[in-house]
């Protein structure tokens, strides 16, 4: 029979894990800029993503005006920001197996 400590310790554990699992259910990624000599708490939104457990995805795409006057994707940007992405795909990826690794007791 568990003792009130382990009870307790394990409803610990378990608030852990959900909070964890409701964290990484969704992912907001963002890409900011700031001029040159700028203060990083003036930067702007260039781009952002979000992608939720299920493989919903949001995206804010980085956009200029062409010499026609069009928008085109800043492919730049746009690159730097999927790198940000897969980075943090990456780490959400690692990070969820590790729980599991640690739930299966292995």
């Amino acid at each position: 029979m568990a003792t009130p400590e382990m009870k307790e310790a394990l409803k610990n554990a378990a608030d852990t894990i959900a909070k964890y699992v409701q964290n990484a259910a969704t992912m907001t990624v963002e890409t900011r800029y700031v001029e040159m000599g700028g203060d990083a708490k003036d930067s702007k939104l260039a781009a952002r993503t979000v992608v939720k457990l299920d493989g919903d995805s949001e995206t804010i795409m980085p956009m200029k005006k062409s010499p026609d006057g069009g928008l085109v994707v800043d492919t730049v940007m746009n690159e730097m920001h999927q790198e940000n992405v897969q980075a943090a795909i990456d780490y959400r990826a690692e990070m969820l197996e590790k729980l599991l690794t640690i739930l299966g007791g292995q």
